[in-house]
Protein backbone atom coordinates (compact mmCIF):
# COMPACT_ATOMS: atom_id res chain seq x y z
CA UNK A 1 0.00 0.00 0.00
CA UNK A 2 1.18 3.81 -1.06
CA UNK A 3 0.72 6.11 1.66
CA UNK A 4 -2.08 7.74 0.70
CA UNK A 5 -4.25 3.79 1.03
CA UNK A 6 -2.62 3.59 4.20
CA UNK A 7 -4.05 7.01 5.75
CA UNK A 8 -7.82 5.73 4.03
CA UNK A 9 -7.25 2.81 5.57
CA UNK A 10 -6.77 4.21 8.86
CA UNK A 11 -9.89 5.99 9.52
CA UNK A 12 -11.49 6.42 12.80
CA UNK A 13 -13.97 8.96 14.20
CA UNK A 14 -12.69 10.41 16.66
CA UNK A 15 -14.95 11.80 19.12
CA UNK A 16 -12.34 13.29 21.87
CA UNK A 17 -10.19 16.44 20.89
CA UNK A 18 -6.69 18.10 22.28
CA UNK A 19 -7.26 21.98 23.40
CA UNK A 20 -4.92 22.85 20.47
CA UNK A 21 -6.58 25.46 18.22
CA UNK A 22 -6.67 24.96 14.31
CA UNK A 23 -4.31 27.06 12.14
CA UNK A 24 -6.91 29.14 9.66
CA UNK A 25 -4.60 28.60 6.97
CA UNK A 26 -4.54 25.34 7.44
CA UNK A 27 -8.52 25.30 8.04
CA UNK A 28 -8.91 27.18 4.15
CA UNK A 29 -6.13 24.93 2.56
CA UNK A 30 -8.69 21.76 3.93
CA UNK A 31 -11.87 23.46 2.37
CA UNK A 32 -9.74 24.49 -1.01
CA UNK A 33 -8.70 20.41 -0.79
CA UNK A 34 -12.58 19.82 -0.58
CA UNK A 35 -13.21 22.21 -3.53
CA UNK A 36 -10.40 19.65 -5.39
CA UNK A 37 -13.40 17.01 -5.27
CA UNK A 38 -14.87 15.77 -8.32
CA UNK A 39 -18.23 17.84 -9.01
CA UNK A 40 -21.30 17.13 -11.40
CA UNK A 41 -21.05 19.94 -14.68
CA UNK A 42 -18.90 22.05 -12.18
CA UNK A 43 -22.06 22.96 -10.67
CA UNK A 44 -20.05 23.29 -7.06
CA UNK A 45 -23.23 22.51 -5.15
CA UNK A 46 -22.86 23.36 -2.03
CA UNK A 47 -21.49 25.53 0.88
CA UNK A 48 -19.61 25.11 3.77
CA UNK A 49 -20.66 26.89 7.58
CA UNK A 50 -17.75 27.22 9.88
CA UNK A 51 -19.72 27.47 13.41
CA UNK A 52 -17.54 29.30 15.79
CA UNK A 53 -20.19 30.96 18.14
CA UNK A 54 -20.17 28.86 21.14
CA UNK A 55 -23.85 29.56 21.93
CA UNK A 56 -24.39 27.89 18.35
CA UNK A 57 -22.32 24.76 18.64
CA UNK A 58 -23.93 24.15 21.99
CA UNK A 59 -27.44 24.54 20.37
CA UNK A 60 -26.35 22.70 17.41
CA UNK A 61 -25.30 19.80 19.64
CA UNK A 62 -27.91 19.32 21.69
CA UNK A 63 -30.22 19.45 18.40
CA UNK A 64 -28.23 16.57 17.00
CA UNK A 65 -29.16 14.19 20.09
CA UNK A 66 -26.68 15.83 22.82
CA UNK A 67 -23.29 15.02 20.63
CA UNK A 68 -20.90 17.03 23.05
CA UNK A 69 -18.39 16.68 20.84
CA UNK A 70 -20.08 19.50 18.54
CA UNK A 71 -18.94 22.01 21.31
CA UNK A 72 -16.09 21.00 22.07
CA UNK A 73 -14.38 19.57 18.73
CA UNK A 74 -11.79 22.35 17.80
CA UNK A 75 -14.14 23.55 14.58
CA UNK A 76 -17.25 22.33 13.27
CA UNK A 77 -18.64 22.55 9.57
CA UNK A 78 -22.00 22.32 8.93
CA UNK A 79 -21.92 21.26 4.80
CA UNK A 80 -24.37 21.99 2.80
CA UNK A 81 -26.32 20.81 -0.32
CA UNK A 82 -26.82 24.57 -2.39
CA UNK A 83 -28.54 24.61 -5.55
CA UNK A 84 -29.34 28.79 -4.74
CA UNK A 85 -25.63 29.85 -6.02
CA UNK A 86 -25.99 27.61 -9.58
CA UNK A 87 -29.68 28.21 -9.60
CA UNK A 88 -29.00 31.82 -9.58
CA UNK A 89 -25.94 32.33 -11.78
CA UNK A 90 -27.86 30.91 -14.47
CA UNK A 91 -31.03 32.84 -14.55
CA UNK A 92 -28.60 36.03 -13.97
CA UNK A 93 -27.88 34.40 -17.89
CA UNK A 94 -31.13 34.77 -18.89
CA UNK A 95 -32.25 31.18 -18.56
CA UNK A 96 -35.65 30.46 -17.92
CA UNK A 97 -34.11 28.44 -14.66
CA UNK A 98 -36.39 24.94 -13.34
CA UNK A 99 -35.73 24.98 -9.27
CA UNK A 100 -36.73 22.04 -7.10
CA UNK A 101 -36.56 19.11 -9.80
CA UNK A 102 -35.24 15.97 -8.06
CA UNK A 103 -32.19 15.50 -9.69
CA UNK A 104 -30.58 18.95 -8.67
CA UNK A 105 -31.23 17.32 -4.96
CA UNK A 106 -29.32 14.55 -5.95
CA UNK A 107 -26.52 16.52 -7.81
CA UNK A 108 -26.54 18.61 -4.41
CA UNK A 109 -26.02 15.71 -2.19
CA UNK A 110 -23.11 14.25 -4.03
CA UNK A 111 -21.37 16.86 -4.73
CA UNK A 112 -21.47 17.83 -0.81
CA UNK A 113 -20.72 14.41 0.07
CA UNK A 114 -17.31 14.14 -2.26
CA UNK A 115 -16.14 17.55 -1.00
CA UNK A 116 -17.08 16.85 2.80
CA UNK A 117 -14.62 13.69 2.27
CA UNK A 118 -11.77 15.06 0.46
CA UNK A 119 -11.77 17.72 3.32
CA UNK A 120 -11.98 15.04 5.81
CA UNK A 121 -8.98 12.66 4.02
CA UNK A 122 -6.86 16.47 3.79
CA UNK A 123 -7.34 16.65 7.21
CA UNK A 124 -6.24 13.59 8.43
CA UNK A 125 -3.46 14.31 6.36
CA UNK A 126 -2.28 16.69 8.59
CA UNK A 127 -2.64 14.76 11.91
CA UNK A 128 -6.62 15.80 12.70
CA UNK A 129 -9.68 13.71 13.59
CA UNK A 130 -12.90 14.01 12.00
CA UNK A 131 -16.44 12.59 13.04
CA UNK A 132 -19.32 13.58 10.98
CA UNK A 133 -22.04 14.26 12.40
CA UNK A 134 -25.64 13.33 10.69
CA UNK A 135 -27.57 14.02 13.63
CA UNK A 136 -28.17 17.54 12.47
CA UNK A 137 -30.84 16.39 9.74
CA UNK A 138 -32.96 15.16 13.48
CA UNK A 139 -33.82 18.29 13.81
CA UNK A 140 -33.02 20.69 10.34
CA UNK A 141 -35.47 23.17 10.44
CA UNK A 142 -33.81 24.51 13.92
CA UNK A 143 -30.21 24.42 12.42
CA UNK A 144 -31.15 25.79 8.96
CA UNK A 145 -33.14 28.86 10.94
CA UNK A 146 -29.68 29.00 12.93
CA UNK A 147 -27.70 28.87 10.55
CA UNK A 148 -29.43 31.34 8.38
CA UNK A 149 -30.40 29.01 5.43
CA UNK A 150 -31.69 30.46 2.17
CA UNK A 151 -34.56 28.47 0.65
CA UNK A 152 -32.84 25.89 -1.96
CA UNK A 153 -29.80 25.61 0.35
CA UNK A 154 -30.08 22.46 2.86
CA UNK A 155 -27.73 21.02 6.19
CA UNK A 156 -26.77 17.54 4.94
CA UNK A 157 -24.25 16.85 7.92
CA UNK A 158 -21.89 18.08 10.27
CA UNK A 159 -17.90 17.59 11.10
CA UNK A 160 -16.17 17.88 13.87
CA UNK A 161 -12.56 18.68 13.58
CA UNK A 162 -9.84 18.63 15.73
CA UNK A 163 -6.50 17.24 17.37
CA UNK A 164 -7.21 13.39 18.88
CA UNK A 165 -7.27 13.30 22.45
CA UNK A 166 -7.90 9.28 22.17
CA UNK A 167 -6.88 6.31 19.37
CA UNK A 168 -9.51 4.59 18.77
CA UNK A 169 -9.50 1.40 16.82
CA UNK A 170 -10.20 0.82 13.14
CA UNK A 171 -13.58 -0.55 12.74
CA UNK A 172 -13.91 -3.27 10.52
CA UNK A 173 -15.24 -2.80 7.01
CA UNK A 174 -17.82 -5.69 5.15
CA UNK A 175 -14.86 -8.16 3.05
CA UNK A 176 -14.74 -6.35 -0.34
CA UNK A 177 -16.07 -9.91 -1.63
CA UNK A 178 -19.37 -8.94 -0.44
CA UNK A 179 -18.90 -5.18 -2.17
CA UNK A 180 -17.43 -5.76 -5.28
CA UNK A 181 -19.04 -7.89 -7.91
CA UNK A 182 -18.60 -9.21 -11.39
CA UNK A 183 -20.55 -7.59 -14.00
CA UNK A 184 -24.16 -9.14 -12.23
CA UNK A 185 -25.50 -8.51 -8.77
CA UNK A 186 -24.94 -11.61 -6.32
CA UNK A 187 -26.04 -13.07 -3.28
CA UNK A 188 -23.84 -12.39 0.15
CA UNK A 189 -25.29 -13.20 2.41
CA UNK A 190 -22.35 -15.61 3.47
CA UNK A 191 -19.88 -12.60 3.44
CA UNK A 192 -22.65 -11.12 5.84
CA UNK A 193 -23.04 -13.94 8.18
CA UNK A 194 -19.06 -14.10 8.72
CA UNK A 195 -18.72 -10.38 8.87
CA UNK A 196 -21.42 -10.41 12.04
CA UNK A 197 -18.97 -12.59 13.79
CA UNK A 198 -16.15 -10.38 13.02
CA UNK A 199 -18.12 -7.19 14.80
CA UNK A 200 -19.09 -9.32 17.49
CA UNK A 201 -15.40 -9.79 18.33
CA UNK A 202 -14.69 -6.11 17.83
CA UNK A 203 -17.29 -4.56 19.92
CA UNK A 204 -16.59 -7.67 23.06
CA UNK A 205 -12.69 -6.31 22.39
CA UNK A 206 -12.43 -3.02 21.62
CA UNK A 207 -10.80 -0.50 23.97
CA UNK A 208 -14.09 1.26 24.92
CA UNK A 209 -17.46 0.86 24.95
CA UNK A 210 -17.38 -2.82 24.77
CA UNK A 211 -20.93 -4.60 24.04
CA UNK A 212 -22.12 -7.72 22.83
CA UNK A 213 -23.86 -6.95 19.09
CA UNK A 214 -23.16 -7.41 15.13
CA UNK A 215 -23.50 -5.61 12.24
CA UNK A 216 -27.00 -7.17 11.34
CA UNK A 217 -28.00 -6.18 14.68
CA UNK A 218 -27.08 -2.43 15.00
CA UNK A 219 -28.72 -1.93 11.61
CA UNK A 220 -31.64 -3.04 13.44
CA UNK A 221 -32.58 0.98 14.88
CA UNK A 222 -32.54 2.04 11.49
CA UNK A 223 -34.83 0.32 9.77
CA UNK A 224 -37.38 -0.89 12.49
CA UNK A 225 -39.14 1.94 11.71
CA UNK A 226 -39.39 5.01 9.61
CA UNK A 227 -36.30 7.01 10.17
CA UNK A 228 -36.26 10.74 10.09
CA UNK A 229 -39.69 10.74 8.53
CA UNK A 230 -39.59 14.89 8.47
CA UNK A 231 -36.91 15.69 5.86
CA UNK A 232 -38.90 14.85 2.77
CA UNK A 233 -41.68 17.93 3.74
CA UNK A 234 -38.71 19.72 5.28
CA UNK A 235 -36.48 18.87 1.85
CA UNK A 236 -40.16 20.73 0.08
CA UNK A 237 -40.23 23.78 2.51
CA UNK A 238 -36.40 24.21 1.54
CA UNK A 239 -37.48 24.18 -2.44
CA UNK A 240 -36.48 21.33 -3.58
CA UNK A 241 -39.93 20.02 -4.47
CA UNK A 242 -39.02 16.38 -6.17
CA UNK A 243 -40.72 17.31 -9.52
Amino acid sequence: MNDVIKLLNSHRSIRKFTDQEIPRGLLLELIQAGQAAATSSHVQAYTVIHVKNPDNREAIAELAGGQGYVASSAAFLVFCADMKRPTEASARTGANVERGMTEQLLVATVDTALMAQNVAIAAESEGLGICYIGGIRNNPDAVSELLRLPAHVYPVFGMCLGYPAHQPEVKPRLPVEAILKEDYYTDDSDHVAAFDDTMQAYYQSRSSGNKNSDWSHNLTPLFDSKLRPHMRDFLVKRGFTMK
